[in-house]
């Protein structure tokens, strides 16, 4: 039996020595190793025609975490904080989320993938949920914080599909993020909460599997739900 193969978004970066590179932290790769998928990493910087060749042989997409989205794409304004902004990676990303919701491929969207999700399918963000959200909770839980910190609860829709998936209403999660949903792509259905209204989840109804979480659950592989979340996306992609 092949496995599936699991196509991940990546980070431009530079190696110690000021060179070009790309980055993926390894936990994405080895929670979809741990699920029985067969990571295969994306580039930003691709042909339109190779982001097509490449996407036609993945049985599944993970948007996975990383820097900021330009507010250009949705409309939004510039702002201080925004940060590692990667024209090319969310050109590639738009493009690949849109084939996946147009052909029924599984996708994942992690952190910023969630983010990437809402902005493909037409919605907005917060660029900065500190000083544009005055009674928001800290969610900005880096870089001087251990990525498993257990942050904040988040309230799960009953029904969802993340609720079948971690069989619980209530999920203890980490926050690594700045930005959020501010207004919501109309496809797609929220399906759970941080305690002060931020959407944590996103379900896309009638797709087979499209589920995008704010909080990083590569992250916390020590918790059941956590792995279940992997296990059901690969599970998806088979």
């Amino acid at each position: 039996m092949s496995l599936p193969v699991i196509g991940i978004t990546i980070n431009d970066a530079t190696n110690n020595s000021g060179l070009p590179a790309v980055l993926l932290l390894k936990v994405y790769i080895q929670a979809v190793m741990r699920a029985g998928g067969a990571p295969l990493l994306i580039p930003s910087e691709i042909s339109e025609e190779a982001q097509r060749e490449i996407y036609e042989r993945l049985d599944a997409l993970l948007f996975s975490g990383g820097g900021d989205i330009s507010p250009e794409t949705y409309g939004g304004e510039a702002h201080p904080k925004i940060s590692r902004v990667d024209s090319p990676r969310d050109a590639l990303e738009t493009a690949m989320i849109r084939w996946a919701v147009e052909e029924g491929k599984p996708i994942f969207g992690i952190c910023r993938g969630i983010q990437a999700i809402n902005v493909a399918l037409g919605g907005a963000l917060y660029e900065d949920i500190a000083s544009q959200k005055p009674d928001a909770l800290k969610h900005d839980y880096y870089p001087d914080f251990p990525r498993d910190k257990l942050a904040h609860d988040v309230r799960i829709e009953p029904h969802s599909l993340l609720a079948r998936i971690v069989n619980a209403e209530i999920l203890q999660v980490n926050s690594l993020h700045h930005q959020a949903i501010r207004r919501l792509a109309e496809p797609l259905r929220p399906i759970a909460y941080a305690p002060d209204g931020i959407i944590e989840a996103v379900e896309l109804p009638e797709h087979p599997f499209a589920l995008g979480v704010q909080w990083h659950p590569e992250w916390l592989q020590n918790q059941p739900p956590m792995r279940a979340l992997f296990r059901a996306f690969v599970e998806a992609a088979s």
